[in-house]
């Protein structure tokens, strides 16, 4: 028989009484019973980790205590209770149910309700937020915040000494520059009545105006060489040197991939539209379409971006390049079209190539001097690289930008949108190719397969197909198994096995 676990009791009742006092939530909250049928209604009490329930209000000593560090508190829906004996009572009181989870298997969670839907959002916030580690991470995060704003000061302390020894060397300078004004000025004002009688200034008067002259240029231009280079050994000014270079090395990227798209679409799209008109034509407009796409309006779409960056770039050193990126955001939609058709663009151009005067047509135009021995895949997968290349470049430039920068909060929406349109560029191409295999597969059926044409299934491959007695079989396929599993657990779809038939890629 295994020993009970011993508390400091106490120490809980102490616990339970301030929690009563002072918790941090309190009220009367239904809990379930342990046999899972009636609810009570209990006086619960929060206090830091500790959940505590009263029989009622007055009562002093606790009847249960829950720990809560490591448990999640989430909403339930209502349970479904069937009615006794086909009896009609009436119904009752609105309940909004909530669940308490413990952290570890064979716990059974506790089963809480409230009678009004603020009072229980209250509670599921409150538990949530009751752990002691939840507390001691944010303490290291804020550990962290104050060590780096620590040695951020003890920085702007030294700045601040190397400054005020500066401006009391210049106090000084400017001391003696007033008091050799002075004595100068009474030496004019002596001399004054002299130079009256004088048709031209005495000599050594010009002597000490162009000493002064000199002084006031040298002491100028020390003064502004001081400041340039103090602001060139600054990290703001290496910051902005890194954000330029990204910024240039952006505009080098963008009018290559302009150039790739020009010859995509004048050394093959435009020939093979030419080409398909002609009275023997190699290729079909509709393969032409299927093979190429939208990609010349894509390359219309580059060309006015990559114009505007030139005309930002004449503006250096002011780069503002957040209004470029919000007129080029909505039009990047045409990207879903060609990056969810492009691997069947290449199955196209596979097909295509088998005819030998297509072959032969486009061997030559991929000789051209301007495709650099690159053939037409190679261009077909340029823009399929062109949104992440623009979120990594979002990114380091982001990594540069100062806080208090005008362009920051554009940037990071600018990145932000970017990233949605590429997780959902990269879900349609997963629902699409799962659509075009489900059709490869039914094609091989002769009468067909109704559930194959179900696009909200995903069937996953776990072998060869199977045929029925319906199918009509090649004689030379090779004998294998398969079985397609839906998305649902519940739904499988197992062919009977008569005689065998190789399956498409699933």
């Amino acid at each position: 028989m295994q020993k009970s676990v011993r508390y400091n009791e106490g120490h809980a009742l102490h616990l339970a009484l301030a929690a009563r006092k002072e918790g941090a939530k309190r009220g009367l909250v239904g809990k379930r019973s342990s046999e899972n049928v009636r609810w009570t209604d209990k006086f619960f009490a929060l206090y830091q980790n500790l959940l505590f329930y009263f029989d009622n209000e007055q009562s002093a000593r606790p009847s249960g205590m829950y720990l809560l560090e490591g448990c999640t508190c989430e909403r339930a829906p209502a349970p479904k209770v069937a009615s006794v004996g086909g009896s009609r009572d009436a119904p009752e009181k609105m309940q909004y149910y909530f669940l308490v989870m413990f952290g570890h298997d064979g716990q059974k969670p506790l089963e809480l309700r409230t009678e009004e839907e603020a009072d229980c959002n209250e509670w599921v916030d409150c538990i949530q937020q009751a752990s002691y580690s939840d507390l001691i991470l944010e303490r290291e995060i804020l550990m962290q915040k104050y060590i780096h704003l620590v040695q951020i000061m003890e920085t702007e302390k030294i700045a601040a000494n190397q400054l005020r020894t500066q401006l009391e060397d210049q106090d000084t300078e400017i001391e003696r520059l007033k008091a050799e004004i002075v004595l100068l000025n009474r030496t004019k004002d002596r001399m004054q009545p002299n130079q009256n009688t004088l048709d031209e200034e005495d000599p050594d008067i010009k002597k000490i105006k162009k000493v002064q002259s000199f002084m006031r240029g040298w002491l100028c231009r020390r003064k502004w060489k001081l400041i340039v280079q103090d602001y060139i050994c600054s990290p703001h000014a290496e910051s902005m040197r890194k954000r330029n270079h990204i910024v240039f090395n952006m505009v080098e990227a963008e009018t290559e991939y302009v150039n790739q798209l020009s010859v995509l679409v004048n050394c093959f799209l435009r020939p093979l539209r030419m080409a398909a008109s002609s009275k023997k034509p190699p290729v079909s407009h509709h393969d032409v379409s299927s093979i190429f796409l939208n990609s010349e309006t894509i390359m219309f779409l580059h060309q006015i971006f990559h114009q505007g960056l030139n005309a930002r770039m004449a503006n250096w050193p002011t780069l503002v390049l957040a209004d470029l990126f919000d007129i080029l955001l909505p039009m990047l939609n045409i990207y879903q079209e060609f990056v969810r058709n492009h691997q069947y663009s290449l199955n196209v151009l596979a097909n295509c190539k088998q005819n030998r005067d297509f072959d032969k047509l486009l061997k030559q135009y991929e000789a051209n001097a301007a495709c650099e021995g690159r053939m037409l895949e190679t261009f077909l997968t340029y823009p399929m690289f062109q949104i992440p290349r623009y979120i990594i470049t979002l990114h380091e430039l982001l990594a540069h930008t100062p806080h208090e920068h005008v362009e920051r909060n554009s940037l990071h929406f600018a990145k932000s949108k970017l990233e949605e349109l590429s997780k959902m560029m990269h879900d349609e191409v997963s629902d699409t190719e799962n659509i075009r295999k489900n059709l490869a597969i039914e094609r091989m059926i002769v009468e067909g397969c109704d559930i194959l044409l179900d696009t909200s299934q995903t069937f996953v491959r776990q072998g060869g197909a199977r045929a029925s007695r319906r199918l009509h079989l090649p004689p030379r396929d090779r004998p294998v198994k398969a079985q397609a599993n839906a998305c649902s657990p519940s739904r499988q779809v197992h062919s009977s096995s008569y005689r065998p038939v190789a399956s498409a890629g699933c």
